[in-house]
């Protein structure tokens, strides 16, 4: 690379460190991309749950964005928790506002502990503001039910769901299949073809920010100037080691190994 490339994160905090823009931030540092971030939501979190939320003001929230990308810009954006209407607009508008052309979108619903971080009023919100900027959007299968007003239980209805989210405006989605038995396939459609992206299901605790840490891996590799296709299969080998080699932390569901890599 001729330079040091950047990726802003988009997001709530999560004191307990293992999702959230803590996540995001790991992630880029340890795919070589200088991360930035820009609050939404202060979390008190934990391996166990979710027990209080404090939302940024919007304006704060605008504040951040425009900081970081007036002065260090951002080779991509990827956003996560953004609970309130008001603030997935706010995001909206500023990434129409600095030309960002490389976006993804985690659609974050629920933490892994099945609390949920998104307002029901933000859905829409979601859906026709920021889900039609994105060049790819990473829903799990509660969260792409939520988008398309189904369940979502199968393979096939996997693939039924991304033709319908990327009927929503998204260049491309990754419907995450994590939730269902066996193997963890994913499926990406980039609205033409269909691509599966299978990885043998790891008997563990160990899966909290799984989610937010496919999203920032896949926005690193895209800053770095990969291909597409070629970021969300490396972004699924990096989440896949991560999980297999993470480390007890804490008494429930437990963080992955985002520096698997080095240690």
């Amino acid at each position: 690379m001729d330079r040091v490339r950047t990726a802003l994160t988009i997001a709530g905090s999560d004191s307990g460190g293992g999702a959230g823009i803590q996540a995001d931030l790991k992630t880029f540092a340890a795919l070589g991309v200088f991360g930035t971030s820009a609050l939404t939501a202060i979390t008190a979190q934990n391996t166990l749950g979710v027990t209080a939320v404090h939302e940024i003001p919007p304006e704060i929230v605008a504040a951040q964005i425009d900081a970081v990308l007036t002065d260090i810009g951002a080779d991509a954006v990827k956003t996560g928790m953004i609970s309130s209407s008001e603030i997935i607009r706010v995001v909206a508008a500023k990434v129409r506002e600095h030309g960002i052309s490389t976006l993804v979108v985690d659609p974050v619903m629920v933490a892994t502990s099945g609390d949920r971080l998104l307002r029901e009023d933000a859905v829409e919100a979601l859906r026709t503001d920021l889900l039609p900027l994105a060049t790819v959007a990473t829903p799990n299968l509660p969260e792409a039910a939520v988008l398309i007003g189904r369940e979502v239980s199968s393979l096939e209805g996997m693939r039924e769901a991304a033709r319908a989210i990327v009927d929503l405006g998204v260049r491309s989605v990754v419907v995450k299949g994590g939730h269902l038995d066996g193997d963890a396939v994913d499926v990406f459609y980039d609205g033409s073809t269909f691509t599966e992206l299978p990885a043998r299901r790891i008997a563990t605790t160990s899966t909290h920010g799984t989610g937010c840490t496919l999203a920032s891996a896949i926005a690193a590799l895209l800053a770095r100037g990969e291909p597409l296709d070629s970021a969300i299969s490396n972004a699924k080998v990096y989440v896949t080691a991560a999980i297999e080699r993470a480390y007890p932390i804490g008494q429930g569901h437990g963080p992955i190994h985002h520096f698997h890599r080095w240690w």
